[in-house]
């Protein structure tokens, strides 16, 4: 891993609305701006950090994205989670100040170090940033909820329905198109990741092309029918 470290200031920053919140005062923004003062780079393939590590900060994807995964008992990494730009990672490490998993990072990726000590003490003072904080927290338990829904009741085209549709939804507000994206993660990682195995997850996606949904070219994804996906999600209320 590159540990160097850049100065850098939220304030100035345009992923400022997706990983902090508005309606700081310019005093508050600049006390902020002091706690989260670094980056830290992270080659492709390697690991922010790993399960046993000391949790001592939060980290805003500046650039790049990540995968959180666990090893399983029989060896296998099990697939948690992918983050991208202006999504925040660590939060696992709050409960027992030390990581629960391993986040890699899937291409070349920057983060801004959030000290987690600082942010909270500021959390305290500034009601704004508590209630941020609180509702990362909550998004990461929702994001849980609908991942264990998609493992426990969904079949295979549902599943990756949902997750090309919640991939699209999430980098469209990053300001990406609705319709294209670069897949990150490998097809296997997908399958780990959704329950799936290698074979279901490329007849699927081969299903979704003969049915003139997508149009795959290795890991690019043209999404021609949001509404057959949705279709497939939710067929009760589509029509």
């Amino acid at each position: 891993m590159d540990a160097q470290t850049i100065k850098v200031a939220c304030s100035s920053c345009n992923l400022r609305e997706l990983c902090l919140p508005m309606g700081l005062n310019p005093d508050e923004m600049e006390k902020l701006d002091k706690v989260i003062s670094k980056r830290r780079r992270v080659k492709r393939g390697a690991a922010l950090f790993t399960v046993g590590d000391k949790f001592t900060s939060l980290y805003a994807v500046r650039s790049g994205f990540f995968k959180t995964c666990v090893t399983t008992a029989d060896g296998r990494d099990q697939v948690t989670g992918f983050q991208m730009t202006g999504e925040i990672i660590g939060l696992d490490g709050i409960v027992s100040d030390h990581h629960s998993c391993n986040a890699v990072a899937l291409e070349d990726a920057e983060v801004c170090v959030m000290p987690f000590d600082q942010v909270e003490e500021l959390s305290r003072e500034f009601n704004t940033l508590q209630h941020h904080v609180h509702k990362i927290m909550s998004r990461e338990i929702v994001r849980d909820h609908g991942v264990m829904l998609l493992l426990g009741s969904m079949r295979a085209e549902e599943r990756l329905a949902a997750f090309l549709l919640n991939l699209v939804q999430r980098l469209h507000a990053r300001g990406f198109s609705q319709s294209e994206l670069v897949l990150r993660m490998t097809r296997e990682e997908i399958g780990s990741y959704l329950g799936m195995k290698l074979e279901t997850v490329s007849r699927t996606f081969s299903k979704f092309v003969e049915d003139g949904i997508i149009d795959v070219k290795q890991r690019y994804v043209h999404i021609k029918s949001t509404d057959g996906l949705r279709q497939i999600v939710n067929p009760q209320n589509c029509g």
